[in-house]
């Protein structure tokens, strides 16, 4: 009998157990649909650790969007990275380059240009080897990412140079810090990188030896996913945002990049040297599309790759 009282008392916990446990998954269903729902009804954008980001990562750390609007970042390294989440529709927005956006246009995905960033590429090399000019590109790896700015910048600093393509090799480095790490421990013998891994790179006295703000370049780009703003829901979601990022700009404008301290600690892995060393009076302009000269620029550079 005393057998069979505790036969019937393990079999009861044994059965209130998995009832609970059951009721467990149930609620994590049940949560991450929520989650996901949450998560789709909000306004998403794509974003990296480079200052052109700048005003959108202040926007959101200093309450600058409108609190009634879920606007949500999604981080990551590689600008291959933005991209897969815009085509596959996880995010509505993207801060790229105008190459990469052409390129996903003709992908067949339409994308609207909503501002004009004011990010700079400069092609950089490795100070032990002390290239003087683009000619010393000859027979050196050169890190970029394909289809993008910074793979048309290769190809004219290679043109500019009278060089043939296949004297300098293109290596493909997609994580922008990982590539700034490869020249700062002399993987790589130079690179094509924008702000602020182009401060940490010049204060390791690494040399330049191309910069496009001395070539009438302004290639950087905030795109949104057509589709998605024909939905009033987005549209008032990105009012919100434009006005939120238009208040951003104006406030650094204003303090300065470096007054954002708080914000640039939080979104880039950069020493406290480097954070002293940031163009300060870096200006930031009001959402305004890019200019049609640049956007025909990566247009007729894709169409001859």
């Amino acid at each position: 009998m005393k057998k069979l009282m505790i036969f019937i008392v393990t079999a009861l916990l044994i059965i209130g157990c998995g009832q609970s446990y059951e009721e467990t998954k149930r609620l994590t269903r049940a949560q991450r649909l929520k989650l996901w729902r949450e998560d789709s009804a909000a306004l998403k954008i794509a974003v990296m650790p480079t200052l052109d980001c700048l005003p959108i990562f202040i926007a959101k750390d200093h309450q600058m969007f409108d609190t009634a609007v879920d606007i949500r970042l999604k981080h990551f390294n590689a600008q291959m990275d933005c991209d897969t989440a815009l085509i596959r529709g996880r995010v509505e927005g993207t801060v790229s380059d105008l190459v990469r956006t052409e390129r996903i246009i003709k992908q067949g995905i339409p994308l609207r240009y909503v501002a004009a960033t004011n990010a700079y590429w400069l092609l950089i090399s490795n100070r032990q080897l002390r290239m003087s000019n683009l000619k010393h590109l000859n027979d050196r790896m050169l890190a970029m990412t394909r289809y993008s700015v910074t793979d048309m910048l290769g190809d004219i600093a290679v043109d500019s140079a009278k060089l043939k393509p296949e004297q300098v090799f293109r290596i493909q480095v997609n994580d922008v810090n990982i590539r700034l790490k490869m020249l700062e421990n002399n993987e790589m013998d130079a690179l094509l990188m924008t702000e602020p891994q182009v401060t940490q790179a010049l204060l390791g006295k690494h040399k330049v030896l191309l910069d496009t703000r001395q070539m009438d370049m302004q290639m950087g780009v905030l795109a949104f996913r057509e589709k998605e703003m024909n939905d009033k829901n987005r549209m008032r979601q990105m009012d919100a945002f434009l006005k939120g990022y238009n208040e951003a700009c104006d406030s650094i404008n204003h303090y300065g990049v470096r007054h954002y301290s708080d914000v640039i600690k939080k979104n880039y892995k950069l020493s406290e040297q480097t954070l002293k060393q940031l163009p300060d009076s870096l200006k930031f302009e009001h959402a305004v599309a890019p200019r049609q000269k640049d956007v025909e620029k990566a247009r007729q550079w894709l169409a001859r790759k």
